[in-house]
């Protein structure tokens, strides 16, 4: 007999059915894609944002924080503002201190350049950015007379953003004393109508109490044109920039795109002056007393390397008298050179006798070294000096 198979029947898609299919499974594949490019922009935005507002936050604290430090510890003939203008703002303070001893700077950092730490002379006069103004025309030595103030120079400014291509990004920068202007943010923009800069001033009429105003703004830029603090001729116009006793730093930040992307966040925030105006008073009585020698002796150390061995006795007033000395200063010079330059050493009190031995020497040199006692004023005993030291 023979024998036939039936195949079972087996239906499949048309090609109209595969083609409605694929457009489907296209547009569920498009959304999918489309909610994938919304969260990942709104990822990416958020970010941004907060990058946005940690820029504003970061560069307004800096500016506020350094801001605050001006007029600390400046001699009474140094300005505590040197210039006042729409961008820039140029300071004295004695900010940071290269001496691991010294009590009086705002800030200790042992790195800091010699030429950072304390007061330009007119020999370092420096062109204050975004201005014609020249800065100093003398120098300051208010506290002891044989070195510069202790006081530098801080100079913030808003200049434009070369590296960009838009007309309205600007970067903030910071220099202290001539060293080359290190950056604090960018991707600053003006907020709208306001300057970066906005100063107050005290008015005292004589028939009405005194007032701080805003300082008009075609009053600036204000400058220290009156080379000591206080003169004769820091009278009148000149003293203007004087009175001034605060500021206001408002200002734009964004995320550095445009269009919808574009993130904007502003702040404006009044920074007071606390030292402003205030002279450098003499709390702890008269300047103090060192009345004893300084002894210099060259020699070798264990391993046979050469040495100045410094020697000195407690100060009048260490040990009696007002007993108001805070530290002990040591200046080191070449012999011969014009001046003392910055301190060498800060030491503290506390002990009968002191002995510094200074090991940076070299065969064939020859130094001198001026030592003075200080008080919490801060005001310097007048120096004893020893030298010339020849290291044989």
């Amino acid at each position: 007999m023979r024998q036939t198979s039936v195949g079972s029947a087996r239906s499949g898609m048309t090609i109209i059915e595969m083609m409605v299919a694929m457009g489907v499974f296209l547009l569920v594949i498009a959304g999918a894609f489309a909610v994938l490019r919304s969260e990942s922009r709104g990822m990416r935005l958020g970010s941004e944002r907060a990058h946005a507002l940690q820029n504003l936050r970061f560069a307004a604290n800096a500016l506020e924080q350094d801001l605050r430090t001006m007029g600390a510890n400046v001699p009474d003939d140094q300005p505590f503002l040197v210039y006042a203008g729409a961008q820039v703002v140029a300071f004295n303070a004695d900010y940071a201190t290269n001496l691991v001893d010294d009590p009086y700077a705002v800030y200790k950092d042992p790195d800091a350049p010699s030429g950072s730490v304390t007061a330009l002379t007119a020999g370092q006069r420096i062109t204050i950015p975004l201005s014609s103004f020249g800065y100093p025309d003398t120098n300051y030595t208010g506290l002891g007379g044989i070195t510069n103030s202790p006081a530098e120079t801080l100079i913030f400014f808003f200049d434009q953003d070369t590296s960009t291509t838009r007309a309205d990004d600007y970067v903030l920068y910071k220099q202290i004393n001539q060293d080359p202007a290190d950056i604090v943010s960018r991707n600053i923009l003006q907020t709208p109508g306001i300057p970066f800069f906005e100063y107050h001033w005290l008015r005292d009429p004589p028939s009405s109490p005194a007032f701080v105003e805003p300082v008009p703004a075609d009053s600036l830029p204000l400058a220290h044109s009156a080379p000591i603090h206080g003169s004769v001729a820091d009278t009148g116009r000149a003293a203007l920039i004087d009175s001034v006793r605060g500021v206001r730093i408002s200002f734009t930040v964004t995320n550095g795109r445009s269009g919808d992307d574009e993130q904007l966040r502003s702040i404006s925030r009044l920074v007071r002056f606390p030292n402003a105006g205030l002279a450098v008073k003499r709390t702890c009585g008269d300047e103090p007393i060192l009345g004893v020698p300084l002894i210099g002796a060259p020699g070798v150390d264990v391993n046979g390397d050469p040495i100045i061995t410094l020697t000195w006795n407690q100060a009048v007033d260490e040990g009696g008298g007002e007993l108001d000395v805070s530290r002990y200063v040591l200046w080191r010079r070449v012999a011969g050179a014009p001046d003392w330059g910055d301190p060498y050493l800060s030491i503290p009190p506390g002990n009968p006798a002191y002995t510094y031995v200074d090991g940076d020497v070299a065969s064939g040199d020859s130094f001198e070294y001026a030592l003075a006692a200080q008080d919490c004023t801060p005001s310097l005993s007048p120096v004893a000096i020893a030298g010339p030291i020849a290291v044989p």
